[in-house]
């Protein structure tokens, strides 16, 4: 008489499907970009999409909670570039400007420059 229990048999060499994972709620990184990153209202706007999708993965709408996931991801991503990319791009227009008014300056020092000596050719 076999003793084994002939469900762990069955369960081992049965294989289960793969599941699609759930979708990603973005909801931290929301809330970060709402705190500190909040350009132009979008980390609000992303925050707004994440809870979204978190009510749709929780109620078991897998598929509008994908899409407000995909759009959490996207408002996120711009509030983090817009914060990120924005005071580079204005630090690097500074530092062009501030190169090139002192290269305009260095060239126009010798147009405003007089010079005064003591033997004036021209007069005699």
């Amino acid at each position: 008489m076999d003793t084994s229990y002939p469900r762990e048999e069955q369960l081992s060499k049965r294989r289960w499907p793969p599941a699609a994972p759930e979708p990603r709620d973005h909801l931290v990184w929301a809330i970060f970009n709402t705190l500190y990153m909040n350009i132009c209202c979008l980390g609000f706007v992303a925050l707004a999409f994440a809870v979204k999708a978190r009510d749709r993965k929780v109620s078991g709408d897998v598929e509008a909670a994908r899409h407000f996931s995909s759009k959490a991801r996207c408002y996120n991503t711009l509030a983090t570039a817009g914060t990120v990319l924005l005071p580079l791009v204005l630090g690097a227009l500074i530092v062009t400007g501030v190169v090139h008014l002192s290269k305009l300056a260095h060239e126009s020092v010798g147009f405003f420059t007089y010079q005064f000596s003591g033997n004036n050719d021209e007069d005699q």
